[in-house]
């Protein structure tokens, strides 16, 4: 009876998360004195999973989920619970994740529990951390049922690496047809995506226009970080819906978040709560965003932020 952690994946690579989430079933698999299963969909090489607690690697190879399908990956993951006779299941709590962990949990009468902070306070009762209230607060969670479904929180468990060997098993679950077809799918290259981003650079309307936007992206450049948006700026299509973070767009959850020239609406801070430190950069230094940052500046960002720039990369260079 192991611990079954799904590890996200794209174009056959894994995601940061599935390393996070695979040392989080570690956690619990000492806990429970059990081992750790791992599944995996359209994955090229999956020893990496080894460092990182995991037992068992169950390789799932299938074109009919070669594009995220709820359905169809909630279907081949249910079908690994069964075979190994799993009563945990976790999962993250990125996009992909949310969309398939309640049909997982109908499908094997689970209860769920999403975004999970920390290992099970106790596992009889099984007794889980959330955070609540668009990460205002946090709750307790018993889960009763017979299998549990964890969501952890996206930065929140962290990497945990633990020396070992995954054995490997090819799994072919049966996949019937969900009647959805996936046409096309366009992502950004060649940048951190703001999901797997350990550091978040986000600008606002402060930056007056798009062709502001080189400096937020030679910041990030300068960090390895993902670049951001409040929802104003991706409704006047200075950026791409696919950078507006906040509690109508994308969460984040990073280590650091610097927002510039953002004023912070309740919208926004409720998507980017989670994020551990946050720093804010604006001219008014009575902007709602200060009163949830750990570090302020007020100032002009096209004066602070280029020596800002400056400072990293002389720092860097000193490296």
């Amino acid at each position: 009876m192991s611990v079954l952690v799904y590890t996200e994946s794209e174009q056959g690579t894994f995601k940061k998360v599935a390393l996070e989430v695979a040392s989080y079933a570690k956690a619990i698999a000492n806990q429970l004195g059990t081992t750790v299963t791992a599944v995996t969909i359209n994955v090229d090489d999956a020893s990496a999973l080894g460092n990182y607690g995991v037992d068992k690697v169950l390789n799932v190879s299938n074109a009919q989920l070669q594009s995220f399908n709820a359905n169809g990956y909630a279907e081949a993951i249910k079908q690994a619970v069964e075979k190994e006779a799993a009563k945990v299941v976790v999962v993250s709590s990125s996009a992909d994740s949310k969309y398939l962990a309640p049909l997982l949990a109908v499908g094997l009468n689970a209860g769920y529990a999403s975004n999970v902070i920390e290992a099970p306070s106790s596992t009889s009762p099984f007794t889980v951390k959330r955070t609540a209230f668009t990460n205002k607060a946090f709750e307790m969670s018993q889960i009763n049922t017979d299998i549990k479904i964890i969501g952890v929180s996206n930065n929140s468990f962290g990497l945990v690496e633990n020396s070992g060997n995954a054995s490997a098993e090819d799994f072919s679950p049966s996949i019937s047809d969900s009647g959805v077809t996936v046409e096309s799918v366009d992502k950004a290259t060649d940048k951190v995506t703001i999901a797997d981003a350990d550091i978040v650079v986000s600008a606002g309307r402060g930056l007056k226009g798009p062709e502001n936007w080189g400096m937020v992206e030679e910041l990030a450049d300068v960090l390895g970080a993902a670049t951001a948006c409040s929802k104003p700026v991706s409704d006047l299509g200075w950026r791409p819906h696919s950078e507006h973070v906040g509690q109508t767009g994308k969460p984040v959850a990073s280590n650091l978040y610097i927002a510039i020239g953002i004023s912070g609406a309740i919208q926004h801070l409720a998507g980017i709560n989670a994020s551990k430190v946050k720093v804010v950069i604006n001219t008014d230094a009575e902007a709602p965003f200060f009163k949830a940052a750990d570090y302020g500046v007020v100032g002009d960002a096209f004066e602070v932020v280029p020596q800002l720039i400056e400072k990293l990369k002389a720092f860097k260079a000193q490296q």
